[in-house]
């Protein structure tokens, strides 16, 4: 029976193949901060189970020439899952991060019945792909709120109306599939640390803007959670106590200034939107060049630009990253948001690249598959059981074993 430390090698190899195509022996021990003989008697094993396979020979500068490797059988994949206030969106993920069949789901997580019809609508999504559920590693789901231990994934989420729902364990016994639970921009962070910005950086921030305000810190190439799991809620630092009600009850919260509830009620105060038109109309508006519009974003991004320099100064991050769907009229915030930041950041820092990137549901539901693929890669052991558990299936050709694997329970769950 192969060691605890030996599994954890064997899934970091093939999670590392998935995410980074084809390396030599000599790259998987550099990466992974292996000896070089771990990582051969690794590989024969994986290669002798089907998993991992040889390809055609690097070209050498001189030489021998070293003989590549990469995945081999069947993909591995994620199910990534956001929940939003009015819609469950739903990806198959493979390794690489590839997003295939997004699916977009009607949700209203305040019905009695709401764990239930994400459970049904889960469950649909499994039986729908190809094969048998054995090449799905785990599934992973970003909420907007605080969840303490993504392993157990107890949810308190104001902006869902959930206060301590044990969501993970729910769907664990319903789907009987490993499962991690995460705040949504924590799991950007995640696919970030995977697939992005995380291969040249080991500290950035990234920063959402839209129904909320939220941030994510990573150091040293780690999602940093916090003591409760609730590190990075930007939105709720108090910037005017005399300011908006909160959804967590406080007054004067940066999301209540610049969220876009917040900046609807803006338009409607200043004669730009009607009773019954919404964010999007407001940004239409910024984009005819109506002054009321484009003042109310710009103030928006001026707002933004000194909260986001406080927590620069604080965290010292390489690169500072915005996603979200309000960054879809980010030239009307970016006027406010250079002068701001930079002006507030003491001279060594105030050149600190800022990149913007696309937020759809593509984007969020990666970042929620990447709580399961970055579990191999997990040194702080966050993931606890549900990471054995995901790493068992992605050494095994046949998926792991555990308790109600492939025995699905048909009732919804109360």
């Amino acid at each position: 029976m192969a060691s605890p430390s030996t599994d954890h090698h064997r899934a970091a190899v093939l999670a590392l193949a998935g995410t980074s195509g084809s390396l030599s022996r000599t790259e998987i021990a550099h990466r992974l901060g292996l000896s070089p003989a771990t990582v051969t008697q690794v590989t024969k094993e994986l290669i002798s189970h089907g998993l991992l396979e040889e390809l055609a020979s690097a070209p050498s500068r001189g030489g021998r020439p070293a003989q590549l490797l990469g995945l081999a059988g069947s993909p591995k994949r994620a199910l990534g899952v956001k929940i939003a206030p009015d819609r469950l969106a739903i990806s198959d993920v493979e390794l690489d991060g590839t997003v295939r069949d997004l699916s977009v789901h009607d949700f209203d997580p305040a019905s009695a019945d709401a764990l239930g019809h994400l459970t049904d609508t889960l469950a649909a999504v499994i039986d729908g792909i190809d094969g048998d559920d054995s090449s799905i590693l785990g599934i992973g789901l970003g909420v907007p709120g605080g969840v303490h231990d993504p392993a157990e994934g107890v949810v308190n989420a104001d902006i869902l109306g959930w206060r301590g729902l044990p969501l993970g364990r729910r769907l664990r016994t319903s789907l009987g599939l490993p499962v991690l639970v995460d705040n949504d921009v924590n799991a950007l962070a995640a696919a970030d640390c995977l697939y992005g910005r995380g291969r040249q950086h080991r500290d950035f921030l990234i920063v959402t803007i839209g129904a909320g305000i939220g941030a994510a810190i990573v150091a040293g190439g780690v999602v940093y959670r916090g003591a409760h799991g609730d590190a990075g809620e930007l939105g709720h630092t108090p910037v005017d106590p005399n300011g908006p009600e909160c959804v967590c009850g406080n007054h004067g919260c940066l999301e209540a200034i610049i969220g876009d509830r917040a900046l609807v009620s803006a338009g409607r105060r200043e004669g730009v939107l009607t009773a019954d038109e919404t964010i999007a109309d407001l940004h239409t508006a910024a984009d005819r060049g109506e002054r009321p519009a484009q003042a109310i974003l710009h103030d928006a991004g001026e707002i933004l630009g000194r909260s986001v320099a406080g927590l620069v100064n604080i965290v010292d991050p390489e690169t500072v990253a915005i996603y979200g769907e309000g960054t879809t009229a980010w030239q009307h915030w970016r006027p406010g948001f250079d002068p701001a930041l930079r002006a507030h950041l003491p001279a060594l820092r105030s050149r600190i690249p800022v990149e913007v990137d696309r937020s759809d549901d593509q984007t969020w539901t990666q970042g929620a598959a990447a709580l399961v693929m970055a579990t191999p890669f997990d040194t702080t052991g966050v993931a606890r059981e549900q990471g054995q558990q995901i790493r068992a299936r992605l050494t095994s050709p046949h998926g792991g074993h555990q308790d109600n694997d492939h025995k699905r329970r048909s009732q919804p769950v109360a």
